[in-house]
């Protein structure tokens, strides 16, 4: 959203964005939007708090053409208002209010770990395995270099990780922090070495010698799956097997399918590897605070509470003598959201030294050891009648797990959430899955921005564009007719995901009109000058938010994060702030939280302050993953404000002498029919005036309370993303001319935010789509960890992303909202290769594996000439 946004939500001429059904916004000779004109199609619609006269919802407008705001009427017509009639300055929930965070960090002042300087720091560098599955015959330390190096006996206390699971047939190999009698993949952590510089630690790891055996390395997924009986090429030799988990997931009767079908189509899909790669690397600091008596860790992380759970379980220590501080975190997308060894590792050495240490992790470091993703092999069969309607789908899904499980969940989330999300927002009455968790000498997969969701859609959505083709039919048409209805909802899909409400075919119309589907298909019909193909193609999805303890417990997780927390306390000064448990790395969630206790109190944002990351000053909570946190602990902050809301009322009425039910909170004050007193002044006499409150009221203005949706398996945002791309079939090079995305996740609370993770996450799926990959050769070496190697999109590889956004609020949550955080990154490698499959079906070529790289795309052609 541009710069010069209105914050109170008006929304900055130019800006443009149209509604479900619309054409092309009044343009005048000039091509400009013609002013005073109120054509729907100018409108993005975001709630605003308004009410009519008998209490009903409004849906507020504003025209970003114009700048004018619009009610939309009963009978779907669009009035326009005056200011009066809702207030300009309103900056609660539906605002456009700019980001808080954005002011320290524009002008450097934020403060990473990094940026952390105490007296006496001294610099960690690990020592790490050169090969992906040798045993460790010794290792030999220098005597000039002993107490500065540290290897697994020199840090006894230190327990192996171990994921608890209740998950049937799931396995969880221990991992000792520092590697013991062998390494199980390049980067593995050997020792740590303390110096007083870097240049100095780097050195001492140099000095040490590791007398290896090198061993046979499990790097095809697939054919580890059917790897048994012992030998060298077993990752956990007492698995008997590479599996950390096999599963099947099923419903309905597939074999009715087959046998009913018309048409079966058969595709194999592949979605390689690849980092989170975000902008701040990993980081740690800790040191011993004697006069309390506890271990300080300062960690880029994304999961404070939890982290500190784990430290006390790992170094047998109790938790009130550990302190997690997450300070500003440059991106977590995920990754940051699992606990490493080098975080226990730092926390024991802070025991065992008498000064600070800290570790930096450099971006090598990132790309050999920080969680990897994305790895997953689907083998898929659609069944469907001779129009397209799917009956069933059959499928294989692999995912290459790396050598452990990370904590908390482990390794088996992927195969699992791939599964039942891949059916997507469709009604598909059969469906069979075959799921396999395999253990390689790989870096452990981890969470990464849309889970398991990335696989799923691009193995669903490139399978319906086959069977369209298959029929003789246009995608967009089949995608729609296949979809689950509004009228549905809610609706159980064939895997269990309980959809709440939504329209999937309205998201998919949208989107073809955001990229102008038929003047798409004109220019392909006359071609381009230089001979490029011009392809579009859409992909769309369902996402899970915020879900609750049903949804973890189903998994069989022994931590359940099924609920977050909130102490909503008023100063003596009228000002707020809100601890809360979960940790914001981004996403503006300091400003969208102070927006909604703002909401509740009626006092302006910038009176509010949002503390998080600290378990020292903070409610328990579980931190920020899975796309809940404005759900979760925004439904905890605006209950602790509602109570603290109703005690200022309570005791504004007695000042005012007027009953409870006549004072109302507004504009900063509590105002009865006579009068007003400011929250100020009440906060004053609740704090330092105790004799003026009502008799059965006590001091202060504080309130601690917890939030879970009332639907404990989520809420589901949902959105269909359409790209345009030109491939040139002499070189194979993608170009991506357009990119829209039509959303849905129920009420924004601040639209701005919204749009700015939507595009975020986007860019990330592009990445997925055309560029980021870390393969592996026969020995298990990592072949990109570098940036050289490790390719991200730039911003002059990157069209406007269009958005277009539809309502439909929750029933569950407080004010309708439905979380969005990963969904901009889960469909975009699904669009492109569709994009792309367009494109070449001239040529009968497609892709189906990612990156789409220019190798892969003259493969593609070369293949059909062949």
């Amino acid at each position: 959203m541009d710069a010069n946004t209105i914050e109170s939500g008006v929304l900055a001429p130019g800006d443009e964005r149209r509604e479900v059904g619309q054409g092309p916004a009044n343009r005048n000779a000039n091509g400009d939007a013609e002013p005073g004109h109120l054509n729907s199609s100018f409108l993005e619609r975001f709630m605003l708090p308004s009410r009519d006269n008998d209490g009903q919802s409004r849906m507020v407008v504003a025209t970003r053409a114009t700048g004018h705001l619009l009610d939309r009427q009963p009978s779907g017509a669009y009035q326009e208002m005056t200011m009066g009639e809702t207030s300009v300055k309103h900056r609660g929930v539906g605002a456009s209010v700019l980001r808080k965070e954005d002011d320290r960090h524009l002008r450097g002042r934020g403060q990473f770990v990094a940026d952390i300087s105490l007296r006496g720091t001294q610099e960690v560098v690990f020592l790490r395995s050169p090969h992906a599955h040798a045993i460790i015959r010794s290792i030999t330390v220098p005597p000039a270099a002993r107490g500065k190096v540290f290897i697994a006996s020199d840090l006894p206390r230190i327990k192996p990780i171990r994921v608890v699971t209740q998950a049937a047939g799931a396995r969880s190999p221990p991992w000792p922090p520092l590697a013991t009698d062998k390494v199980r993949y390049v980067g593995e952590a050997v020792a740590a070495c303390v110096a007083p510089t870097r240049a100095e630690a780097e050195d001492l790891a140099a000095s040490v010698t590791v007398d290896y055996l090198s061993l046979g390395a499990v790097v095809n997924a697939r054919d580890a799956r059917d790897a048994r009986d012992g030998g060298p090429h077993l990752v956990h030799e007492y698995f008997g097997d590479n599996l950390f988990q096999e599963r099947t997931i099923a419903g309905g009767d597939i074999e009715a399918a087959a046998q009913a079908a018309e048409v079966t189509v058969s595709r194999e899909y592949r979605m390689n590897r690849q980092s989170g790669a975000p902008m701040e690397c990993r980081g740690v600091l800790a040191y011993r605070d004697h006069r309390l008596d506890e271990v300080v860790i300062y960690a880029s992380t994304q999961t404070p509470h939890t982290m500190r759970v784990a430290l006390g379980e790992l170094l047998g220590i109790e938790e009130r003598c550990i302190r997690v501080v997450a300070p500003d975190v440059g991106g977590g997308f995920g990754p940051k959201a699992r606990l490493y060894p080098e975080e226990i590792i730092l926390a024991a050495l802070a025991l065992e030294l008498d000064h600070p240490v800290r570790w930096i992790e450099d971006r090598n470091e990132h790309l050999l050891t920080c969680a990897h993703t994305r790895e997953h092999f689907y083998k898929v069969t659609a069944y469907a009648d001779r129009l397209g309607r799917i009956l069933g789908i059959d499928c294989d899904i692999t995912v290459d797990a790396g050598a452990y499980g990370l904590w908390p969940q482990g390794p088996y989330q992927e195969a699992n959430m791939a599964a039942r999300c891949l059916p997507g927002p469709y009604t598909i009455p059969h469906f069979r899955a075959h799921t396999s968790t395999v253990a390689t000498n790989k870096t452990p997969i981890g969470p990464y921005r849309g889970v398991g969701r990335p696989g799923a859609c691009f193995a669903m959505e490139r399978t319906i564009d086959e069977v369209a083709r298959a029929v003789g039919r246009d995608p967009v048409a089949v995608r729609i007719e296949n979809m689950i209805q509004p009228g549905q909802m809610p609706y159980t899909s064939v895997t269990g995901m309980l959809y709440d409400n939504g329209d999937y075919a309205g998201s998919v119309r949208l989107c073809a009109d955001l990229l102008n589907l038929d003047a798409i298909r004109e220019r392909q019909r006359l071609g381009e000058p230089d001979g490029r193909l011009i392809g579009i193609g859409f992909a769309s999805f369902t996402e899970q938010t915020a879900h609750g303890a049903a949804e973890f417990a189903s998994r069989g997780a022994s931590i359940i994060p099924g609920f977050e927390s909130c102490t909503a306390r008023i100063l003596t000064d009228g000002s707020v702030v809100l601890m809360v448990g979960i940790q914001s790395h981004g996403q503006g969630l300091e400003t969208a939280l102070s927006q909604i206790a703002s909401e509740e109190l009626s006092i302006d944002p910038s009176h509010i302050s949002v503390r998080h990351g600290d378990t020292e000053s903070t409610a328990f909570g579980f931190g920020t993953f899975a796309s809940r946190s404005m759900v979760m602990s925004g439904g905890a902050v605006a209950r602790a404000s509602r109570i603290l809301r109703d005690k200022l009322c309570r005791i504004g009425a007695h000042l005012l002498q007027c009953d409870i039910a006549e004072a109302r909170c507004e504009g900063g004050a509590v105002h009865g029919p006579k009068g007003s007193v400011t929250v100020a002044e009440i906060s004053a006499i609740a704090h330092l005036r105790m004799h003026e409150l009502p008799p059965d009221v006590e001091p202060l203005l504080d309130a601690t309370t917890t939030y879970e949706p009332g639907i404990s398996t989520g809420v589901y945002s949902y959105a269909t993303h359409g790209a345009v791309v030109a491939v040139d079939p002499e070189t194979g090079a993608i170009e991506l001319l357009d990119f829209a995305v039509a959303e849905d996740c129920g009420t924004m609370v601040n639209p701005m935010l919204v749009e700015g993770q939507i595009r975020g996450g986007v860019v990330q799926g592009i990445g997925t789509a055309l560029h980021e990959e870390i393969p592996y050769d026969a020995q298990g070496q990592p072949l990109a960890a570098t940036f050289l190697d490790y390719h991200m999109p730039g911003a002059h590889e990157l069209p406007s992303i269009r958005i277009g956004h539809l309502h439909t609020p929750a029933t569950a949550t407080e004010y309708g909202m439905k979380g969005m955080g990963e969904g901009g990154a889960v469909a975009p490698p699904a669009a492109i290769a569709n994009a792309v499959r367009d494109a070449l079906a001239g040529l009968g070529a497609e892709l189906n594996e990612t990156p789409l790289t220019s190798q892969r795309v003259l493969a593609a052609i070369e293949k059909t000439r062949t």
